[in-house]
C-alpha cells in the first residue's frame, strides 16, 4: 500500500478537462502532485449555426478524454516519471497504446535527453491507482475512457492543412474528386493567423484552432527538460474533436509513406525486460501510428468516424511527382515545407518562406530536383542558390543520404534510399554534392498499403 501511494507522489497526474460550450475552449489540466500544474487552452471553432445533439455531446467528451491524455505529453516531459496516473479504468488495449504514445512517441526526446524506454512513462498502474484515488469527473463531460463506440451520423470531410506540399496536394485530389471539404489550421498564434495559401485550395471553408501552450507552467519546472513531441497524434486529436463539433466524419491528414525507418536504436538496460527503443522523429507520422489512432476510434468512440492520409500509398519522391504534375504551375511559388522559416509557436505565418540553411529544405530540394528544373527550384530559396552548393548543409545531405553513418536529421525526411534515387534522377543543370552518393534501387511507384478514405 505504501509502495502505491509512493508510486501516486511521483506520478505524472493527467487530471482532468473542461470543455464549455457557450465558448467552445476547453482546458486541460495536468499536475506533479501538486508540486507543478499546467492548463493548456485551445480555443476551438463554434459554427454560426452550432446546436450539438446528444450524441455529438457523448463523442465529444469521449474525444476530450484521449486529448487530455494525448497532449499531455507536451507537459510530461517537462519531468519524466515511470509512472503515468489518469482517473478512471482504461483496458488492456488503451494500456498499450497510452504507454506506446508515451515511449515510442517520445524517443526523439529520450535519445536527446539520454534516457532510455525504462525511464519513460507507463499506465501499467492506473488500475491501483484508480481504487485509491476518488476521480470525481462529470459524468457527462468527461465518461470513463472505456466505453463502447456509439453510432454517428456525420457526413462531411475535414482535412488538416499546413501550406505544405502533402496537404496542398491532398486539397488537390478532393478537388478531382468533386469532394466537398473544411480545411483546418491549428495555430499556436494568440492571433490564429493561418497561410493564405490555405484560402485558394478549394475548401468550403477554412477553419482555424488556436493552441495555447502553457508556456510559463512549464518554464517554472526547475530543471525542466525538453524534446520533440508526437505532435501529429496532437494534431489529429484535436482535429478529430473539432470534426464532432463540425459534424464531419473523416478527418483527413497529409501523410505519405514515412517514418518507419529509425535514426538510430536506444538499447534497454538488460535488467529491464523491456525492448529497446527505435529513435524515430516521426513515429506518430507511421502507418502502424495512423493504424492504431483509427483504431482506437472505431473501439471507443464511434466506427462511423474515420481518420487517416489518402497519400499513404505513396512514397514521399511519389507525392513529390504528383505535386510537380498537379499543383506546382499554382502553387509552387506559394506553399513551403520549411519548419525553420514557418510554424513556429507563436510566429504569424501567414506569408511561408525558406530559409535555404535547413534539413527540410534540403530533403524537400532532393525530392524536387528530379522534377522541376534547376532555376525554378533554385528561385524559392534565398539568393536563388542551388542548395547542392552550400557549405552548411553538407552535413544535413550526409545524414539524408546515409554517407559515412552519419544520422539522419530529426526532420519528416525520406528515407535514405529514396533520397539517393531522387538525387541520381535529378534533371540535368543540377550541380554535384561534394561527395559520392552510392546508387539505389529504391521504387518510389510502388504502391503502400492506407486506409480507403474518400
Amino acid at each position: 500500500m505504501d509502495d502505491i501511494y509512493s508510486s501516486i507522489l511521483n506520478s505524472f497526474i493527467i487530471s482532468d478537462y473542461i470543455f464549455d460550450e457557450s465558448t467552445y475552449i476547453a482546458k486541460f489540466y495536468y499536475n506533479y502532485k501538486d508540486k507543478y500544474d499546467f492548463c493548456e487552452e485551445i480555443h476551438f471553432v463554434k459554427n454560426s449555426d452550432s446546436n450539438l445533439s446528444d450524441a455529438q455531446r457523448k463523442l465529444l467528451g469521449r474525444a476530450l478524454a484521449l486529448a487530455n491524455v494525448i497532449i499531455g505529453t507536451s507537459y510530461y516531459k517537462s519531468r519524466p516519471t515511470t509512472n503515468v496516473w489518469l482517473g478512471g479504468r482504461i483496458d488492456h488495449f488503451q494500456r498499450e497504446m497510452f504507454d506506446t504514445i508515451y515511449q515510442d512517441g517520445l524517443s526523439q526526446f529520450a535519445y536527446e535527453n539520454n534516457l532510455t524506454r525504462a525511464d519513460l512513462g507507463s499506465f501499467s498502474r492506473v488500475e491501483e491507482f484508480s481504487k485509491l484515488i476518488s476521480h470525481s469527473p462529470d459524468a457527462e463531460n468527461t465518461p470513463a475512457l472505456n466505453t463502447k463506440p456509439i453510432a454517428y451520423d456525420g457526413n462531411s470531410v475535414l482535412a488538416l492543412q499546413s501550406g505544405g506540399k502533402d496537404s496542398i496536394l491532398t486539397a488537390t485530389i478532393l478537388n478531382e474528386k468533386d469532394i466537398p471539404w473544411t480545411a483546418l489550421y491549428i495555430s499556436s498564434d494568440k492571433n490564429a493567423s493561418y497561410p493564405k495559401i490555405i484560402d485558394g485550395l478549394g475548401a468550403e471553408k477554412v477553419q482555424v484552432i488556436t493552441r495555447i501552450i502553457d508556456h510559463k507552467g512549464l518554464k517554472n519546472v526547475k530543471h525542466g527538460l525538453n524534446g520533440h513531441v508526437p505532435v501529429t497524434y496532437i494534431n489529429m486529436i484535436i482535429a478529430l474533436v473539432q470534426a464532432i463539433l463540425n459534424g464531419n466524419n473523416k478527418i483527413l491528414t497529409s501523410i505519405g509513406h514515412e517514418g518507419a525507418e529509425p535514426h538510430t536504436i536506444i538499447k534497454s538496460p538488460p535488467s529491464s525486460g523491456l525492448p529497446d527503443l527505435p529513435v524515430n522523429h516521426q513515429w506518430s507520422k507511421t502507418w502502424e501510428a495512423e493504424q492504431l489512432f483509427a483504431e482506437y476510434i472505431s473501439r471507443y468512440i464511434s466506427d462511423d468516424i474515420k481518420i487517416g492520409s489518402i497519400l499513404r500509398q505513396y512514397s514521399e519522391l511519389k507525392i513529390a511527382e504528383l505535386f510537380a504534375e498537379k499543383c506546382w504551375k499554382k502553387y509552387g511559388h506559394q506553399f513551403s515545407s520549411c519548419n525553420r522559416a514557418n510554424y513556429q509557436q507563436g510566429k504569424n505565418n501567414a506569408e511561408l518562406h525558406w530559409c535555404g540553411e535547413c534539413a527540410k529544405c534540403a530533403n524537400s530540394y532532393l525530392l524536387f530536383a528530379p522534377f522541376i528544373e534547376v532555376d525554378d527550384l533554385n528561385s524559392l530559396f534565398p539568393r536563388s542558390k542551388s542548395l547542392f552548393e552550400k557549405k552548411k548543409l553538407v552535413t544535413d545531405f550526409e545524414g539524408l543520404l546515409g554517407i559515412d553513418d552519419a544520422m539522419k536529421p530529426f526532420e519528416c525526411v525520406g528515407e535514405i534510399a529514396e533520397l539517393r534515387k531522387a538525387y541520381h534522377l535529378k534533371k540535368s543543370g543540377y550541380p554535384d554534392l561534394p561527395f559520392t552518393v552510392p546508387k539505389s534501387d529504391f521504387d518510389y511507384n510502388k504502391k503502400y498499403p492506407g486506409q480507403k478514405l474518400v
